[in-house]
């Protein structure tokens, strides 16, 4: 997803340091945090260096840890969770690692203010997160909380719903632009119409949900947040040209397609309608036709997902001229039964599955 939260964080203003396969570098404030974790669609979470230094092994992680200045962002009488990702040779258990860390900030707070904060599992507090690998430790504020994928607007699912962040991924990465038509047929519970619609008015994702961890960190300006959250609120589009259209053969993925869609406050643009995929309106103009079918768990041997795929190919191929065509998938067998020539084939993973959306020109 990278390359599309790069283009994101360019167009909000900040330059990138440093790209990393599966995040990026910038530099900021604590406040800067506030505007990225309200707009940034394709962002799992937004995390703030505190400190970056060497440590072989935990006694030392503990040692350097302490020299923090927690009781500058923690409140003694809060609540700290400790996150973490871990490949150093002496530890064989990350919560071993994340108990060192979370002893480290109570000590340093108790030692300094003569209390002590609560800790747990609980993302919907203060957030610390620790990145340890090999000798290089680096420990951050994580401003997010809970994953900025989940915006809070999916309050029924269907089947297993597609992630947040890769809806709007999909989004990003295809040439549909606002004005456009986008269609959406086997849409399950609407996530990828629904990302689609809030791009088409411009309506910042991280106003869906009230909670973040910054929110949590000692000094947090609770004017500036209310102040910035009022502008986001009035700088989107009001009205779109296009249409977008989202189908499924089944009536229980519409109805929570539906519902979905009217929590984001976007189900006054999405046309569901509850029909086969062959039966999808397909209006004339610009636009494009999303689909992400099943994957199948055996590849190769499932003869039913392969009639699905070749009837999608057809579907393209006789309905679709002058759009462009898309299929999230990540059984790459079965995607050669579209049977039509790919335009570009894009790496994207749906948690740790190896997926591809393949696009076509559909002349």
């Amino acid at each position: 997803m990278t390359p599309y939260l790069r283009k994101e964080v360019e167009d909000l203003g900040f330059k990138v340091d440093h790209e990393r396969l599966a995040g990026l570098e910038i530099t900021g404030s604590l406040n800067d945090c506030m505007k990225l974790n309200l707009c940034l669609s394709t962002a799992h979470r937004v995390h703030f260096l505190l400190k970056k230094f060497e440590a072989h092994n935990a006694d030392q992680l503990h040692e350097k840890l302490v020299s923090i200045p927690w009781e500058e962002y923690i409140d003694r009488s809060g609540y700290v969770s400790v996150t973490s990702f871990i490949k150093n040779k002496t530890i064989d258990n990350t919560q071993f690692a994340q108990l060192k860390v979370k002893d480290a900030i109570v000590d340093r707070i108790r030692q300094e203010t003569g209390a002590r904060p609560d800790s747990g599992s609980d993302l919907n507090h203060t957030v610390v997160f620790l990145f340890w690998k090999n000798e290089e430790a680096m420990v951050y504020l994580d401003t997010s909380g809970e994953s900025i994928s989940r915006r809070g607007y999916r309050v029924q699912n269907h089947t297993a719903p597609m992630q947040e962040t890769l809806a709007a991924t999909i989004v990003q990465a295809s040439k549909w632009e606002p004005g456009q038509h986008f269609v959406n047929p086997m849409c399950g519970s609407g996530t990828i119409a629904i990302e689609a619609a809030l791009k088409a008015l411009n309506k910042p994702t991280g106003l869906l949900r009230p909670n973040y961890g910054i929110k949590h960190i000692l000094g947090f300006d609770v004017g500036e947040w209310n102040s910035l959250r009022t502008d986001l609120k009035y700088q989107g589009n009001k009205d779109f040209e296009g249409r977008i259209l989202a189908t499924d053969h089944d009536r229980r993925a519409i109805q929570a397609a539906q519902k979905n869609a009217k929590t984001a406050g976007v189900d006054h643009l999405i046309e569901f309608k509850v029909c086969d995929f062959r039966e999808t309106e397909i209006p004339y103009g610009d636009g494009v036709v999303v689909m992400n079918p099943p994957y199948g768990e055996r590849i190769g041997h499932d003869q039913q997902l392969e009639s699905l795929y070749t009837a999608i190919g057809d579907f393209f191929k006789q309905d679709c001229s002058g759009k462009w065509g898309y299929v999230f998938t990540g059984n790459f067998d079965l995607a050669k039964k579209v049977g039509l020539r790919t335009n570009q084939r894009i790496e994207l993973y749906n948690s740790t599955i190896e997926c591809r959306l393949l696009e076509y020109e559909l002349y």
